[in-house]
């Protein structure tokens, strides 16, 4: 916006006629009544390096020397200067518009305060410091403690008084690089109150060479003081200003010098509740001061940033609440069950909705088994959010019940229809057996599962489609197949394969063919990494493919071999605690871990004993080796057993405790068929 020095509206007698804001503003009247000794006869305006004069600036007019009839009518010089006061108000109004506007663009707080910084130097400003409370006050909550204001961010013309340093010349003796040249425009500084291309402006004397001698990085507002009076004042004020004069020290520290003549204004922030912080507007000496019209201005700038920046802290406040909300659904880390590895990875739709329905968790069972389940809820709102945890915590639920996959799908089509009638979902579910080295897969309307085996093949599973959970009415079918050592099982989202630019079977050929590509670099005796395997896959997707949420599970089977496994069959009588004894020790003698015969054949007894007291069924018993020694013992008796003290009248109780005292994990799990006890020892 161009700077123009004005002459005082004359009235028909010759005396001054004050301009409406001349009138609004104290300050304006000052330069009024200032202006009356100065000559009618003054040169056009020129317009000042840097600043912009405004599109359609209308030509300067002639002076009363150069048309002597224009000199002796009154009536031509105040039209003149009415159209020249015209046409400056227009440039302000362009220039708060296109400000408004920048500002407005910004969604999160730097964004924001960026836009009023860029918007004002040069335009209207030669320099600005932004100051903002810490911490910032987010929607209804009332902040506690003192009030303190940090510098946010600063920004200035850089000085051209100043040299640019050779870039040939040799660095300096103290070992610093050379100081860069200045570039046109102030980059983002990269600490606030450091920015090294700022004008010699007084208040920022030294503040490129010696960043502790710069204005301060929080000021601390006390009650009852000179800057708390002027923010709950709102108004902007100039920095000649009484109340301003005894306020800019509090807040630029009691060294500075604040320009005079008009050439800095302060300006408070006020949001929708409550002060939230300050901007200062700078001037060189150089250029005009600021005119009363640009207290106006400033009040229009500091109004939209304040409420700019309200509604980036609320926005960074629901984005934190969606991000937690996303991160507790999904679980924190993956177990890693015997005889399986797991790798996962998780993408939003987009980083302005990180919430959605896609989930996926692995679900240790009994028997050494897992569980590997990933579904997708319709919608990428925080109503899927929430629904995808009810669902994935239902399928926890049944998954401990050690049900069948499609009796799992079957449940959670019943608890999405109870949840509401257009709650649907899709979901594949499988079980996988390091011991058999087979899994079951039940598939709810999802995308099927692709393997990649360790000879570098790669296959899409051929399973019943089935139906999404939450129609009602169908039957889910699950299917059994062959899990070798060595192979890869992916359980992914239509996030991974399907876009507005490809269907969904083409993506799934697209990442079958991928991850044949990535098996033929493998060697044949090893199998691909999972962590990196995981990344190769999800570049498939684009940068302007990804239109949905994107949930991936990756599981490398290991299996436990037929020779690290001892089961038996023993009948429910009292005597089977001893052949359970005899038959443990020739296990351990086998596996060559004699050391453990002691501590192992004192705890297979306790648990042992405590199935037959109850079974009627025969009790099963089995040995796993693998990073430890696992023992699992099987009845037909569904109550689970519990821990107790015992007393020292008591016989029995003390089996459990032993159990726990002597084993590194044990638990219990409820079947279909019984339970299952299990404990752990580690291997020497």
């Amino acid at each position: 916006m161009t700077e123009h020095p004005t002459t005082p509206r004359q009235s028909a007698a010759g005396a001054p006629k004050p301009r409406p804001s001349d009138r609004a503003i104290p300050h304006a009247r000052a330069r009024a009544d200032a202006a009356e000794s100065d000559s009618l006869v003054r040169e056009p305006a020129r317009p000042q390096a840097g600043v912009p004069t405004g599109a359609g600036a209308r030509p300067q007019p002639e002076s009363a020397a150069q048309n002597p009839a224009q000199a002796e009518s009154p009536g031509s010089a105040e039209a003149a200067e009415g159209d020249e006061y015209a046409r400056r108000g227009g440039d302000r109004l362009r220039f708060v518009g296109a400000a408004t506007r920048r500002i407005a663009r910004g969604l999160d707080l730097d964004e924001t305060v960026l836009g009023l910084c860029r918007s004002t130097v040069p335009a209207f400003a030669d320099a600005i410091l932004v100051y903002l409370r810490d911490p910032l006050p987010v929607g209804e909550e009332r902040p506690t403690g003192p009030v303190r204001l940090r510098l946010r961010r600063t920004d200035r013309l850089p000085d051209p008084s100043r040299p640019a340093p050779d870039p040939q010349a040799a660095p300096p003796r103290t070992g610093q690089p050379p100081t860069p040249p200045e570039p046109p425009r102030t980059p983002d500084p990269p600490r606030p109150g450091a920015d090294s291309s700022g004008p010699r402006l007084p208040l920022l004397a030294g503040l490129a060479e010696l960043p502790s001698a710069g204005a301060p990085e929080v000021a601390e507002i006390r009650g009852g003081s000179a800057l708390g009076e002027v923010l709950r004042g709102v108004r902007p004020l100039f920095g000649d200003h009484p109340a301003a004069r005894a306020a800019l020290p509090e807040l630029l520290g009691q060294e500075r010098d604040v320009p005079s003549g008009d050439r800095a204004i302060l300006a408070p922030l006020r949001g929708r509740r409550r002060v939230i912080g300050a901007a200062v507007f700078l001037r060189r000496p150089e250029r005009s001061p600021f005119e009363g019209d640009d207290l106006l201005v400033a009040a229009q700038l500091a109004t939209h940033t304040a409420l700019g920046v309200d509604k980036a802290v609320l926005y960074g406040r629901e984005a934190y609440i969606a991000d937690e909300l996303q991160r507790t659904m999904l679980p924190d880390r993956l177990p890693q069950p015997t005889g399986v590895k797991l790798a996962s990875r998780y993408l939003p739709a987009a980083e302005s909705a990180r919430v959605g329905g896609d989930w996926y968790d692995a679900i240790p069972l009994p028997g050494s088994r897992v569980a590997l389940v990933v579904g997708d809820v319709m919608g990428h709102s925080t109503t899927s959010a929430a629904i995808m945890g009810q669902l994935r915590t239902t399928a926890q639920t049944l998954a401990q019940l050690d049900l069948p996959p499609q009796e799992v799908l079957h449940h959670l089509d019943e608890q999405a229809q109870r949840l509401g009638e257009d709650r649907m979902a899709t979901c594949v579910y499988v079980v996988y057996d390091p011991v058999a080295h087979r899994m079951i897969v039940a598939n709810a309307g999802h995308p099927p599962p692709v393997m990649l085996h360790q000879d570098g093949r790669a296959e899409t599973l051929r399973i019943p489609p089935g139906a999404p959970i939450g129609v009602g009415g169908v039957d889910f079918q699950a299917v059994e197949l062959d899990a070798p050592a060595g192979a890869t099982l992916l359980l992914y989202t239509d996030g991974l394969v399907e876009s507005r630019h490809r269907d969904v079977w083409a993506g799934i050929e697209t990442l079958r063919e991928k991850l044949a590509e990535t098996g033929r670099l493998i060697r044949p005796d090893a199998a691909a990494p999972l962590e990196p395997l995981c990344d190769e896959v999800l570049d498939i997707v684009g940068p302007g493919d990804r239109d949905d949420d994107i949930a991936l599970l990756a599981a490398r089977f290991d299996g436990i071999a037929p020779s690290d496994v001892a089961y038996w069959q023993l009948e429910p009588r009292p005597e089977s605690a001893g052949q359970a004894r005899r038959l443990a020790r020739r296990a351990l003698a086998t596996w060559g871990v004699e050391e453990l015969t002691d501590p192992v054949e004192l705890l297979v007894s306790e648990v042992v004993t405590n199935a037959v007291r109850y079974a009627e069924r025969p009790v099963t018993l089995r040995l796993l080796r693998t990073d430890a020694l696992r023992c699992e013992v099987g009845d037909d008796v569904p109550q689970l057993p519990r821990l107790r003290q015992a007393r020292a009248t008591d016989e029995g109780g003390r089996g459990l405790y032993l159990v726990n005292r002597m084993a590194r994990r044990w638990g219990a799990t409820r079947l279909s068929t019984g339970k299952l006890v299990w404990f752990e020892v580690p291997l020497p």
